[in-house]
């Protein structure tokens, strides 16, 4: 070690380890703790060293307003407490927040309608995720909501689109549909119909009109090509 890393070590000690009369009464070791370490204790205790707000601008400005002082909106400020405790105190306080609306909106929801799309064998241990890139859309000019999604076991190059009207009491017509690429791309009719096969990476909603999808060849080989298509929705 240099001259100078101990003398570093040395100003830490005479800083932070001095005896503290002040501190004979209380349980524990008679030193100053490290002024870092003591607020990320996991424990109920006051600090040994609480910080110095003197000064402090925020308590400043919080202790001069009259409206802020008594705001139910601020989170009290604890300054002889540790970041542990803090924390505790402040899930508490967010559970207690969502607590209503998780009850409210969970007695609200309820079974609009029941649309089996595939079924798996019994005996499996564990049901393979067969609905991939579940996208939602909300069309508010016509209030209805939309699913995009493709089914892996299915077919990898459709993409299905089901859609419900916002009130449940109503239906629309075509709930749901697939949209096949296949070889719609062949550049001629004269390639064979297994050449230039198209599945689905990813799928969007562009905007209420158009759902954009990027495809890729299903072929295995080497620098397959990617292709971004913006489809009508009609």
């Amino acid at each position: 070690m240099t001259q100078k890393d101990i003398t570093f070590v040395a100003d830490f000690l005479t800083e932070h380890f001095n005896e503290a009369p002040e501190l004979y009464s209380r349980k524990g070791k008679y030193f100053n703790v490290e002024r870092v370490g003591q607020y990320l204790k996991d424990e109920d205790d006051d600090l040994v060293s609480p910080p110095n707000t003197e000064g402090n601008q925020w308590f400043n400005f919080l202790k001069n307003s009259t409206h802020l002082k008594e705001s139910p909106l601020l989170f009290p400020y604890y300054p002889e407490k540790s970041l542990h405790f803090v924390k505790r105190q402040m899930e508490g306080v967010i559970d207690q927040c969502l607590q209503k609306p998780a009850d409210v909106i969970g007695k609200s929801v309820h079974q609009a309608v029941c649309m089996p799309l595939y079924k798996t064998s019994q005996s499996e241990d564990s049901t393979p995720q067969l609905v991939k890139l579940p996208f939602l859309w909300n069309d508010k000019t016509s209030n209805i909501h939309y699913v995009l999604f493709t089914i892996l076991e299915n077919s990898i190059s459709k993409i299905y689109i089901l859609r419900r009207h916002t009130d449940t009491s109503r239906s629309v017509s075509n709930g749901i549909l697939a949209v096949e690429f296949g070889n719609f791309l062949n550049n001629s009719i004269n390639e064979s119909s297994d050449s230039r096969c198209y599945s689905c990476l990813d799928a969007h909603f562009y905007d209420d009109e158009t759902v954009t999808v990027v495809l890729k060849e299903s072929v295995e080989q080497e620098g397959k090509e990617r292709v971004l298509a913006q489809l009508p929705l009609s």
